[in-house]
């Protein structure tokens, strides 16, 4: 089931990518993404509210409070420059830049989670990389 959740975020992601582009068009770039955040916010919120997981608030623990306002900070900063990217480059090459994250989270999964890596992830991790880089030097 992973597989269609990472699907449909790969296909989100995209859409993201084309409706950015064309909605920072005459604004900037900050102001965009926190028009975006709103959304998102109210998007996630109402999940959450919808699902009655709201008295799990309670149950969360110091550490994972941690790390999730870690990952909110992250993300915040990841579409800050994102739009800003998208806002001067062309989406056809910021998207595919962007995708090293992918690179950097195979190396960071595999030093600080203990990951196994093999052979396939590797490669797969070498290919997106030389996309990537190969995006940069156009």
């Amino acid at each position: 089931m992973w597989k269609y959740y990472a699907l449909l975020s790969a296909l989100f992601a995209a859409l993201t990518a084309i409706f950015a582009k064309i909605g920072i068009k005459n604004i900037n770039s900050d102001l965009a993404t926190a028009i975006r955040t709103v959304i998102i916010l109210f998007i996630t919120w109402g999940i959450v509210l919808s699902g009655s997981h709201l008295n799990e608030i309670k149950e969360i623990q110091r550490n994972t409070w941690l790390f999730l306002i870690l990952s909110g900070m992250a993300t915040g900063l990841s579409w800050l420059f994102y739009f800003k990217a998208l806002q001067i480059g062309d989406v056809s090459r910021v998207a595919p830049i962007d995708k090293l994250s992918v690179v950097i989270t195979i190396c960071l999964s595999f030093l600080i989670l203990k990951e196994p890596i093999s052979a396939r992830v590797i490669v797969g991790g070498l290919l997106i990389a030389a996309g990537s880089i190969t995006m940069i030097l156009k």
